[in-house]
């Protein structure tokens, strides 16, 4: 048994000797009531459920009640109880001090209130012990979890994350379930760049790692609501979107080294598996499709436009020519992942031969038609949507397997 006092920058070092695989961290600010039975409720699972050396580590958060002495107490009585003081509030503070000290393999917390059934731990924490994740979450909305909470809280939850996918594009369900845990090496990667001190160091945290490439798992939980929090929801909800608007901002203007953090951890995309077959093909279809459809419909406009004031082969061949120039340069960034100059000229020149390619699709199918009469200009569009869709899927597998192929 340890106790300290730590800074809101960094905790004490917790001592090596008998470094365990699981940390467990209760952060608690004026949590007199409720402390001392949540850790025992705790420490009785982790002692007959859980196979491996495990802490719980209490992070005092400023508390002006007797919080800190029972922790102390608490401490005295369980050898596996440690105590982490923090002179200044903020849940993320606490977490980002014990986290970034702890000797652990892993390290999770969870609130005092013990809201989320203990019967989760395991689940949360075996595929991070087993190196096949990342990051663990527990939540309230993935299929399979099981809630009791009034409605005002489940709006409120709801919408947040719905505001998280819309902003800055989150897979995950639940970004704020007090109920986490994340690999040692992950952590001392991602902590560095947390900035929030507050509720919103789990949805910080979260996006980070998503972007970093890093995997998280989901556990559905049974959760039942604590109708006596002291959460102050307009005040976290504030501060929940201000956190959104600045981690949008870092990323459009890539502050953030992302790169840096996805080649530390190895987390890159996996290759190939199956020789011949390329990877993502089902996300390439849907990106080329939707730019497909966009450049389909800027060419119409600059054909009818064009047509105007010259003949239906050169509208065609001017409006075929300026869209193909900023297809390719959309499906280069967009659908096959390709950034940066390097190779944009190459690939510009390969993309104005399958232009061509399109182009003799287009051009011959209006000889074709204009070879019996003068038609209408709504044959003429039809026609030309029908060669376009040809071209459309000539153009993607050329793309796909010639222009963009990696590893040529």
């Amino acid at each position: 048994m340890t106790s300290a006092d730590a800074s809101p920058a960094a905790a004490r070092a917790i001592p090596s000797a008998a470094s365990p695989v699981l940390d467990v961290v209760i952060p608690v600010y004026n949590e007199e009531t409720d402390l001392a039975q949540c850790v025992r409720r705790l420490h009785a699972y982790l002692r007959d459920t859980v196979p491996y050396q495990y802490r719980i580590t209490i992070a005092d958060n400023a508390s002006t009640d007797a919080t800190l002495a029972i922790a102390h107490e608490l401490a005295g009585e369980i050898a596996e109880v440690e105590v982490v003081h923090l002179d200044q509030k903020g849940r993320g503070r606490a977490l980002n001090a014990v986290w970034s000290a702890s000797d652990a393999q892993v390290l999770a917390y969870m609130d005092v209130d013990l809201s989320t059934d203990l019967a989760a731990l395991l689940p949360l924490v075996a595929p991070l012990i087993s190196g096949h994740s990342d990051l663990a979450i527990g939540s309230r909305l993935a299929r399979g979890a099981r809630v009791v909470r009034g409605p005002k809280r489940e709006i409120i939850s709801r919408c947040y994350n719905l505001i998280l996918r819309g902003t800055l594009a989150v897979r995950f369900t639940d970004a704020q379930c007090g109920f986490k845990a994340i690999r040692a090496d992950v952590a001392k990667q991602l902590l560095p760049l947390v900035e929030d001190t507050g509720w919103f160091f789990d949805t910080e945290l979260l996006v980070l790692a998503q972007r970093a490439g890093l995997r998280t798992h989901e556990v559905p939980v049974d959760w039942i609501d604590d109708p006596n929090s002291s959460v102050n929801i307009v005040a976290t909800a504030t501060a929940d979107l201000k956190g959104v608007a600045r981690m949008t901002r870092a990323f459009a203007r890539g502050t953030l080294p992302i790169r840096e953090i996805r080649n530390q951890l190895g987390r890159e995309p996996i290759g190939v598996s199956t020789p011949g077959v390329p990877p993502k093909l089902a996300t390439q279809l849907v990106r080329f499709a939707v730019i497909g459809v966009g450049s389909t419909l800027a060419y119409l406009v600059l054909f009818l436009l064009l047509r105007v004031g010259m003949g239906a082969q050169v509208a065609n061949l001017v409006a075929l020519l300026l869209t193909a120039i900023a297809n390719t340069a959309a499906n280069r960034r967009f659908t096959f992942g390709v950034r940066g100059s390097s190779g944009a000229g190459r690939h510009q020149f390969e993309g104005l031969i399958v232009f061509g390619l399109g182009l003799a699709l287009t051009s011959g199918s209006l000889a074709l038609l204009h070879s019996g009469g003068e038609p209408g200009r709504f044959a003429e569009l039809i026609v030309l949507v029908l060669a376009n869709l040809a071209a459309t899927v000539l153009r993607f597998l050329l793309f796909r397997n010639w222009v963009f192929r990696k590893n040529r």
